[in-house]
Formats: structure tokens, C-alpha cells, sequence
């Protein structure tokens, strides 16, 4: 029991209370997840601001910030053309917004942040948020008939094992994320908690995997899932 409590406290899994105030008689805590996620928010708009900025200023050749710009924007397109075919246009801002925004969550331990998305509270409003969409979108393009006929899918007694299919998608696209993000987390803390002074230099190649090519893999199934989610919803009209 010792050893574990030692253990324990050599091991640090970033999760910490800043501070916290008192709501209704209630202590709400602003955590370490807060705070990154703070950081990531200021990031992408302080990008956001410089690139709207540049853009203003565009050239017909672009280079340097331009070039930048406009690759992104032009991967994140394909990226959704290609899967949402002519229903991409009135999504291209959302998965692009959503992409960027996990991706930089996911990568920001590489800068020493804790990654946001390793929190539940953060995957779980991204998972309700394709829940809303599929549903409206449902709603939008087959009305009320093509949500009774889609609950109904194959028969009518199968409507309770539809209505839990759909309601555990936000429920696995979320636990997706956040799983494969908190479990780099946790390895890497592991490795520095328990390894000291012998993690040095080489845990540099755990991040690059971690961070930067799970955290990019997961990224991309997120938004793919929640395109062809969509997509399935609007059907064929």
C-alpha cells in the first residue's frame, strides 16, 4: 500500500484545480483542462485574426501565411466534397472548424499542454453536436415520415433497437476520441513518473506518435464518421 501511494504521487496525470468560486453554494472548479483549452481557443483565433488580416491583402501568386492558408482550406474542401459529395457546401465550415479544433486539442501535449479532448466533458459536446445535426438534417430532408420510416428500418418491432443505435453514436464517436487521447496521456505520464531521469530525449518519439499521428488519425475518424453520419441521414432525398 505504501509503495502504491509513493507510485502515485511520482506519477502526474495533469490534472489539477487552478482555483475555484463558489455558485449556488456549489465549489466549481476551473481545472488544468480549462486553462489548455483556454490556450487552444486563443490559438486558432489569434490565427484566425492574422489570416484574415493577410487575406485581405491576398495575392494572386500566394506564398508564405497565404500559401499556408489556403492549403488547409483546400485539403479541408477535398476532404468533405469527397465524402458529402453535393451536400458538402453547407458543411465545409463546420467539419473544418471541428478538424482544426480536435487536431490542435490532440497535438497540444507535444507543447507541453495537457490535451483537452483527454477530457469527457470536452468529446462529449462534439458527439451531441453530430447527434443534433444528423437528426435536423433528417428532419430537414425527409420530414417527419422519413424519420418514422428510418426508426421503423426493417420493421416496426425493430423501432426500440434503432432508437439505441442512434442514441449511442454521440456515445462512441465520443468515447472513441476521448479513449485513444487519454491513453497517450496516461502512457506518457507513466513513462515520466516512473522512468525520472531516464526519460530523456527518447519519450520525444512517443509523443510524435501519440500526439501527432494518433492524434491525427483520431481527428480524421472523427470528422469522416460524423460526415457519413450525415450523409446516411440526408439519404437520397
Amino acid at each position: 500500500m505504501t509503495q502504491g501511494i509513493l507510485l502515485s504521487e511520482d506519477i502526474d496525470f495533469m490534472i489539477h484545480g487552478v482555483f475555484s468560486y463558489q455558485v449556488f453554494g456549489q465549489t466549481v472548479w476551473i481545472t488544468t483542462t480549462h486553462v489548455c483549452l483556454l490556450i487552444v481557443m486563443l490559438v486558432l483565433i489569434g490565427f484566425a485574426f492574422v489570416v484574415n488580416r493577410r487575406m485581405k491583402k491576398a495575392e494572386e501568386i500566394p506564398r508564405g501565411l497565404q500559401n499556408a492558408a489556403e492549403m488547409i482550406v483546400e485539403m479541408l474542401d477535398g476532404m468533405v466534397k469527397g465524402s458529402m459529395g453535393k451536400h458538402a457546401k453547407g458543411f465545409l465550415n463546420y467539419i473544418g472548424t471541428v478538424f482544426i479544433f480536435i487536431l490542435i486539442c490532440n497535438i497540444s501535449g507535444l507543447f507541453g499542454l495537457r490535451p483537452p479532448t483527454a477530457d469527457y466533458g470536452v468529446t462529449l459536446p462534439l458527439g451531441v453536436l453530430t447527434f443534433v445535426l444528423i437528426h435536423a438534417n433528417r428532419i430537414k430532408y425527409n420530414g417527419m415520415k422519413g424519420v418514422a420510416e428510418h426508426l421503423c428500418d426493417p420493421w416496426p418491432f425493430w423501432a426500440p433497437i434503432n432508437i439505441i443505435s442512434d442514441v449511442a453514436v454521440p456515445i462512441s464517436l465520443s468515447l472513441r476520441l476521448f479513449a485513444n487521447v487519454l491513453s497517450g496521456t496516461c502512457m506518457l505520464a507513466l513513462v515520466y513518473g516512473l522512468l525520472s531521469f531516464f526519460a530523456v530525449i527518447w519519450p520525444a518519439a512517443l509523443h510524435v506518435y501519440f500526439d501527432l499521428f494518433s492524434g491525427a488519425i483520431q481527428t480524421y475518424v472523427f470528422c469522416m464518421l460524423t460526415m457519413t453520419y450525415i450523409s446516411n441521414a440526408i439519404g437520397d432525398e
